[in-house]
Order: C-alpha cells, then sequence, then structure tokens
C-alpha cells in the first residue's frame, strides 16, 4: 500500500507540473484578452463623445455614415474579442471540472490508503508492543533497522495526513475557481448579448442612411471627390516643401540639389537616430482621441468603387483639443492655405512630422521644440462639429504609416 500511494502521488505531481505551463499560457491569453477587450470599450465609449454626442444636425449625411461605419466595426470587434474571451473561459471550465474530478478520485485513493494504513498500524500496536519489537531482535544492527523501520513508517502516515490536507484545500479551491469561471462567462456572454442589439439597431440606422445617399449617390459621391482633391493638393503642397527643404540642406552641405535625401549635420543624425530608436513608441499627437481614418487606400463607405487615399492618419479629438509635438526637433513650416487646413511641419533630422487641420499656431518657423510640447489648437469644423486631427510623417520625401510610429495608433 506504501508504494502504491508514492506512485499515484508521482504520477499525479508529474501531470501537474505538465499541465502548468498550459495553464499559464491560457491565463496569460485570458489577461491579453480582456486588456484588449476594456481598450475596445474604451474606444466606442470615445467615438460616442467625439463623433456623436452633440453634434450638430448640419453634419452631412457621409459623414455620419462615415462615423457609423466606423464604430460599427469597433462594435464588432469587441464582440469577437469577448467571445474569444467566453470561448477560452468555456475550455478553462471544461479543464477545471476535469482536473477536479482526478483529484477527487485521487483524494479517494489516499483517504482509503490511509484508513487502512491507520487501521493495519492499531491492529499491530495491539497484537505487538513496539518495545518488544524491538527487544525481539537477534542483534544491535537489527534493533536499529526496525527502530527505523517504525520511525519512517511513522513520518509516513503524518506526510499522508498533510498531503491528504492539501489535496482538500486545492480541490476546494477549484471549486471556487470554478464558480468565478462560470460567474464570468455568464457576464460576457450577457454583454455580447446586449451589444448584439445595439449592433442590430446602428445595422438599421447605417442601412437607413445608405438607403437614402442612394437616391442621390453622385451628389454624395462629388462630394467625397472633392474632399479628396483638396487633400491631395495640400499633400502635394507639404511633398514640395519636403524637396525644398531637402535640396536646401544638400545646397548647404555643397552636395547636389537633387538628392533625394537630406545631408544632416551630426547633431541632426543624432536627432534621427533617436527618432528611430522610438519607433512605436511615439506619444499621440493629441491627448485624446480615436483613429476615424487609417493610412493607405481606403474604400468610401457609401460607394467601394470610390477610393480614399490617406497619406496619414484622421484623429477625431475634442473641440479646441491641443496638438502636441511627438518628438524633439525645429518647425520647418508652417502652411496656412486659403480652405482653412492650417498645418504644421516639424523636423527631426530626416524625419518630418505633420499636423493639419490647426485652428491656432503656438509656434514659429524655426522654433526648437520638444516632445509633447503644445504647437498649436485643432480645428473645429462649423457645420457637423467634428474635431479632426490629419497626422502625418515622412522619412525624406517617403510618406510613412504613422501607425507603425505612435504608440498602440
Amino acid at each position: 500500500m506504501h508504494y502504491k500511494t508514492k506512485y499515484l502521488t508521482f504520477i499525479f505531481f508529474s501531470l501537474f507540473a505538465l499541465s502548468h505551463f498550459s495553464v499559464y499560457a491560457q491565463t496569460k491569453r485570458q489577461l491579453q484578452l480582456e486588456e484588449r477587450r476594456r481598450e475596445l470599450q474604451q474606444e466606442i465609449r470615445q467615438i460616442t463623445n467625439l463623433l456623436f454626442a452633440g453634434k450638430r444636425e448640419e453634419k452631412s449625411v457621409v459623414s455620419v455614415v462615415e462615423d457609423l461605419n466606423y464604430k460599427i466595426s469597433v462594435r464588432k470587434n469587441l464582440m469577437r474579442i469577448t467571445n474569444q474571451q467566453a470561448n477560452l473561459l468555456t475550455r478553462e471550465i471544461n479543464s477545471n471540472q476535469s482536473e477536479i474530478s482526478k483529484r477527487r478520485d485521487r483524494l479517494k485513493v489516499l483517504k482509503d490508503d490511509y484508513g487502512n494504513m491507520i487501521v493495519k498500524s492499531y491492529k499491530n500496536r495491539a497484537n505487538q508492543n513496539k518495545l518488544m519489537f524491538l527487544l525481539s531482535s537477534s542483534n544491535f544492527q537489527q534493533a536499529y533497522r526496525r527502530l527505523q523501520y517504525i520511525k519512517q513508517y511513522a513520518d509516513y502516515q503524518k506526510e499522508q495526513a498533510i498531503i491528504i490536507k492539501e489535496e482538500t484545500e486545492k480541490l476546494k479551491q477549484l471549486n471556487q475557481d470554478l464558480l468565478v469561471q462560470k460567474k464570468e462567462k455568464q457576464k460576457l456572454v450577457a454583454e455580447n448579448k446586449a451589444a448584439k442589439s445595439i449592433l442590430d439597431k446602428e445595422l438599421k440606422a447605417q442601412e437607413t442612411l445608405i438607403n437614402s445617399i442612394q437616391k442621390n449617390l453622385s451628389k454624395f459621391t462629388a462630394q467625397i471627390k472633392l474632399k479628396q482633391k483638396e487633400s491631395e493638393k495640400l499633400d502635394r503642397e507639404i511633398q514640395k516643401l519636403i524637396r525644398e527643404a531637402i535640396a536646401a540642406s544638400n545646397r548647404k552641405a555643397g552636395k547636389s540639389t537633387k538628392r533625394a535625401t537630406f545631408s544632416l549635420t551630426p547633431e541632426q543624425k543624432l536627432l534621427a537616430a533617436n527618432f528611430t530608436s522610438n519607433k512605436g513608441k511615439l506619444p499621440w499627437p493629441v491627448a485624446s482621441g480615436v483613429v476615424k481614418m487609417r493610412y493607405g487606400t481606403n474604400p468610401s463607405p457609401i460607394d467601394p468603387t470610390i477610393k480614399i487615399q490617406s497619406n496619414g492618419v484622421r484623429i477625431a479629438t475634442n473641440k479646441g483639443e491641443q496638438v502636441r509635438a511627438v518628438f524633439d526637433g525645429t518647425v520647418q513650416g508652417i502652411m496656412t492655405p486659403k480652405n482653412g487646413n492650417n498645418a504644421i511641419m516639424i523636423r527631426h533630422g530626416n524625419y518630418i512630422t505633420v499636423y493639419k487641420n490647426l485652428s491656432k499656431f503656438y509656434v514659429n518657423k524655426g522654433d526648437k521644440v520638444s516632445t509633447k510640447q503644445v504647437i498649436g489648437e485643432v480645428i473645429t469644423n462649423k457645420s457637423s462639429g467634428d474635431s479632426i486631427l490629419s497626422f502625418g510623417i515622412y522619412k525624406d520625401s517617403s510618406i510613412q504609416n504613422p501607425s507603425h510610429w505612435i504608440y498602440r495608433l
């Protein structure tokens, strides 16, 4: 019986060690999903506050559809993450139930073995006194071995009692964990059910808006193309200024003005290296906001055949939100076109960051700025009430994806 119990104990702890890594991986994944779920919940709250709460009725239908389309995509993502959490909890619950069953069986074997051992020990004590057992030894060496046996047997009894107590506590904790997991799963399922109800309403509102747009699609298509044309014009002006700055740096360094890259001083090289080393860690250009449009080619939500090219990101933020430099640098230029799409360009070695749609400037050309220094304010559209900052990054004259540079953009 003694060897049987030791064997079972060895097998149990071996299986526990093998499963420990799997449990750790599941826990880590659950924490990652929970963090992402909270981020998406916060993003939906920001979308509601920044794009829908208190907005003017004059807001264009196209803009409303864009905002609603964005909100729907985030809500769908939230539901997907929540569903993944629920599925992972289901696997954990099943695993816990299986573990509880195994531990119950093992605990029963341990208790049975311990009970048999106690009964046997009692009978042996009644039939043969321990002292007589020792005195009947044929020699001193045998007496010593018998004494050691008695001691080991007593220690083993204590050890088994401790193991049974520990196993009972572990089983109790597993049952408590199981109850918590079941409650958490019920909560997630309820949240997804509520989110599905809201999503259905948003999809219905989106369908109604799309139907109203389809009646006069050419008019709204023309509006989108006009905005795209204005944006492309400003981007061309920005790229022209960057090329001129590159040519000026090369002229100053005595190099060909046809070079497509900046000629850098030792100080500018160090600044550029620091900028590069902070890739993915740069702060947001505003303290609060959500990305309304991402970098690259984006299909129009009202007409998928129309492609909207974005050389940066468009961030919806609060009215009068302060705009911040994302890194140390020098103000390369300030643009004030007639359409009011004011912009600031800041140079960081051979990198340029661009901040468009500003109502106020707090810096001048040639000023040195530091990371998170306030350089201006975002303009608020008088008709829609939207405050959108357009932000872009260039390496020499090459456009960069801001999402690769700004932390969790």
